[in-house]
């Protein structure tokens, strides 16, 4: 973006160009266009002239964004930035987590999604964007990992596979992640996006009690007291049994998060 100023001196058009565009000027690139000219006696006659042109980071493209957003919601931002070379981590402040959170997070990904959209928009390389607000990552990745935990210690238990409810491609990586550091069991995903989901099995199952030949010994499949019809207890599939309000309603999953990758998601079918 580029302006001019006027003011009775350069230094006076410079610091006009700072205030405006909200930066140092050190990161305004200027051009004089007039000086000043000295009369009789010193005396300074017209005013200077000063071209600033000024590109913002893709760090301060991703926070103006979200500044913009939050005050449309009516709320007064605070932001904490933190950037670098490759990625900005951009921390939202204030007493209205819930509305900017949304429920498991869901307006908050979406308000990452859009500010990384905008920082990148019309550029080859990527730029990470990573918004969060009151530490909520944190406290969401520690309740995904207890998760993982606890299903994992009952499938090993039990030997039986338990299928988790869909998630978007992060949380999938913190659960494979987990899944991955405990031994006697592996995770994958199945599905199509956005019911794309995490299934936990045992790499030693338990040996069918029939001897291999499927279904029930009582009262299940292959007669019985039931004559060889499916429990009522059974009736539902588990895939069925997870056709939550969330998995009818979750987003598409960000595309920032498909570029997030190491050595360890590398090797999982996430």
């Amino acid at each position: 973006m580029k302006q001019v100023f006027t003011a009775k001196s350069i230094d006076e058009a410079k610091a006009m160009a700072a205030k405006e565009f909200g930066a140092e000027e050190s990161r305004i690139t200027f051009n004089v266009i007039e000086e000043p000219k000295k009369g009789l006696f010193g005396k300074v006659k017209g005013e200077a002239k000063v071209e600033a042109e000024y590109e913002p980071s893709k760090a301060e493209i991703a926070a103006d964004y979200i500044r913009a957003i939050l005050t449309n919601m009516g709320i007064d931002p605070s932001l904490n930035v933190t950037e670098n070379e490759d990625e900005v981590a951009i921390e939202i402040l204030g007493d209205t987590t819930g509305t900017i959170i949304g429920r498991r997070g869901e307006t908050l990904d979406a308000i990452q999604y859009l500010a990384s959209m905008t920082a990148n928009k019309g550029n080859k390389e990527y730029y990470r964007v990573s918004v969060d607000s009151c530490g909520y990552r944190e406290k969401r990745k520690a309740i995904l990992e207890d998760l993982a935990t606890k299903i994992s210690k009952t499938v090993i238990r039990t030997g039986r596979t338990s299928t988790l409810e869909p998630m978007n491609p992060y949380e999938r990586r913190i659960i494979h992640s987990t899944v991955a550091n405990i031994e006697g069991v592996t995770s994958k995903s199945i599905g199509e996006e956005p019911y794309r989901k995490v299934v936990i099995s045992s790499t030693n199952p338990r040996p069918k009690k029939d001897g291999g030949k499927g279904g029930y010994n009582k009262g299940g499949y292959k007669g019985g007291r039931n004559n060889g019809k499916r429990p009522s207890g059974a009736s539902r599939s588990l895939d069925s049994m997870m056709q939550t309000s969330f998995e009818k309603e979750y987003k598409k999953p960000k595309p920032e998060d498909d570029l997030i990758s190491g050595d360890l998601y590398g090797k999982i079918d996430i």
